[in-house]
């Protein structure tokens, strides 16, 4: 087994481990979780087509690696909604750094809910080029990310 150790910023501070589920692509926030809080499906499963890493994978309780989210100015309260219906992430991962609606998001969880997302922004390219999916990670509240495999 190898594990890597990649340090960003911590947006929300928490611990978490949780296996990798990995878009080398943008996050659509809405369109990824619109069916699964529109329907019900607990799992949440990734409903955007145009993300083929993503689609039809079990988001809730992965550790969502991604570069940065795209599309709709919902996507804050999409990732709240997602928490308050226990369908959220274990945490968030981002290789570039967070955009003020994603954070908006996390806070808003962290903050309202008892379900809490860690976030980290500013892991690098490297990072996102190193983790895979079904990789383990491990979340630090100091924004350190330990990648096993």
């Amino acid at each position: 087994m190898s594990e890597r150790i990649f340090k960003g910023r911590a947006v929300v501070k928490g611990n978490a481990s949780a296996e990798a589920l990995v878009s080398k692509g943008g996050f659509n926030t809405l369109a990824s979780y619109q069916h699964s809080l529109m329907f019900g499906d607990k799992k949440g499963k990734c409903s955007d087509q145009n993300n083929p890493d993503l689609y039809k994978k079990e988001m809730a309780g992965k550790a969502l690696c991604l570069p940065q989210t795209i599309g709709s100015t919902t996507g804050g309260l999409v990732l709240y909604c997602a928490a308050c219906m226990e369908r959220q992430p274990a945490c968030l991962l981002f290789s570039k750094e967070i955009d003020s609606l994603a954070a908006a998001g996390a806070v808003l969880a962290a903050v309202w809910t008892d379900n809490p997302m860690p976030t980290v922004d500013s892991l690098g390219d490297e990072f996102l080029s190193y983790v895979r999916t079904g990789d383990r990670i491990t979340v630090l509240e100091d924004g350190s990310v330990k990648v096993e495999r």
